[in-house]
């Protein structure tokens, strides 16, 4: 017989449930533990609803019997429990400890980043610096060269340059600030009698105020590099981030120009002694009347020179404050009266505008209405001096004498009646307005 051969169909199948199994379990550990008051009271309903007969339950009955009895609290019992997954998800945290996150959390959101700071302050300060090179940059020029000898009422020479000569040794000054040569490109110079232009003293001085207008020039290139990276940087991580450096940037240059215009203005020699000395060294940059560079830069120049540097700065600072200037519409709030918050908390927003037409129309609606009512009013109520005993025989009285009929009407309506006809009311007819007794 292998496992194809059919089945025989004689064959017997073993019982499952032997009438003589003892129904105990196999395995001590199999077997309940000692039973609890509520595992009796289950076995005594069970006992009592089968009619009072204590029949043995099987297996199958007493694991429904045990999973219906839910242990009682404290009681651990002898079956094992194992504790949820997320049981310890339940458990929450000292008030404390609460408190510290609910902090945190509210410092990370109110938190505002660093590096957005920083460039605006870069921007700030780089913006005042920029615009003061970019200035003399604007004096340091043939230009302006051009226009001061020529302007009217500049001093000319007393020892016999004219303007054409000022102009042709000056540039060559001019020049020489801005490019690349050495002392020889002015200390070679020679005037018509064949002599130095420029002594050594003033070619020496020449050198330093180069070195002083180039270093300044490549530190405005440098400041101009560093301000692009900030513009780059708050235009892609700080909304108005440039608005707000450029605004800091243009006050700051308004409190430097001013200060300094006001010491200027209070003692010009002074201010132009300590501004030498700050970057030349004493005794340097001193020269007779006689000299070339004072004949063809005289105190005026220098005068008119930072009357143009200082007019430029502002300006220029001027007109970024104007275009910067925090507006409303630039902070991103509303206009004012735009759009007023319900305080009922509603999210709907009434406009101010549009509210005092819409009540205006409404009064107007209300004066349309009462006076529709007064018309008709008027139309459909008859007159009282024609409805009532006393009215009539008023106006019957005055049908008899002239005199009376036009006191009755006049005492019918109050002062409705026609002025031009004082005696043409009747007593059928109604009269315009209200009555005197409505």
């Amino acid at each position: 017989m292998t496992d194809s051969s059919p089945t025989p169909p004689n064959r017997q199948d073993p019982q499952q449930d032997p009438p003589d199994d003892a129904e105990e379990p196999a395995f001590d550990w199999m077997k309940p533990g000692p039973a609890t008051p509520a595992a009796a009271a289950s076995d005594r309903a069970a006992g009592t609803g089968a009619g009072g007969s204590a029949e043995p339950l099987s297996r199958a009955d007493r694991k429904a019997a045990e999973a219906a009895v839910e242990p009682a609290p404290g009681d651990t019992g002898s079956h094992f429990s194992e504790p949820l997954p997320t049981s310890a998800l339940q458990i929450r945290p000292p008030e404390e400890e609460v408190q510290r996150r609910n902090a945190e959390r509210e410092h990370a959101l109110n938190a505002k980043p660093v590096a957005p700071r920083v460039m605006q302050v870069l921007l700030a300060v780089c913006f005042p610096v920029i615009l003061l090179v970019l200035a003399v940059r604007a004096v340091a020029s043939p230009l302006f060269l051009w226009v001061e000898y020529n302007r009217p009422g500049f001093p000319g020479d007393g020892y016999g340059f004219s303007t054409d000569d000022r102009m042709t040794y000056g540039s060559y000054a001019v020049d020489y600030l801005s490019n690349w040569a050495g002392p020889r490109y002015l200390g070679e110079l020679i005037n018509r009698s064949g002599d130095k232009l420029f002594g050594d003293g003033e070619v020496s001085h020449m050198a330093d105020v180069k070195l002083v207008i180039l270093s300044a020039f490549g530190a405005g290139i440098l400041l101009i590099l560093l301000s692009l990276i900030a513009v780059i940087y708050l235009r892609r991580r700080s909304p108005g981030g440039v608005r707000r450096g450029l605004f800091a940037g243009s006050i700051i240059a308004l409190v430097i120009i001013l200060s300094l215009g006001v010491l200027a203005v209070l003692g010009w020699e002074q201010f132009f002694a300590q501004f030498h000395n700050v970057f030349f060294a004493s005794g340097t940059w001193t020269f007779s009347l006689q000299d070339t560079l004072i004949r063809l830069f005289p105190s005026q120049f220098w005068v008119d020179g930072g009357i143009v540097v200082a007019g430029l700065v502002l300006l220029a600072s001027l007109v970024t404050l104007i275009l910067t200037w925090p507006t409303r519409r630039r902070r991103g709030l509303p206009k004012r009266g735009a759009a007023v918050a319900d305080p009922a908390g509603d999210d709907e927003a009434t406009d101010a505008t549009e509210a005092a037409p819409a009540k205006r129309s409404r009064f107007r609606r209300a004066r349309a209405g009462k006076a529709a009512e007064a018309t008709a009013g008027a139309g459909s109520e008859p007159d009282p001096a024609a409805g009532s005993p006393a009215a009539g025989s008023s106006a019957t009285d005055g049908a008899g004498s002239g005199t009376s009929g036009s006191e009755g009407t006049g005492s019918a309506a109050s002062g409705a009646a026609d002025p031009g006809s004082p005696g043409t009311g009747s007593a059928g007819a109604p009269t315009r307005g209200y009555s005197s007794t409505v």
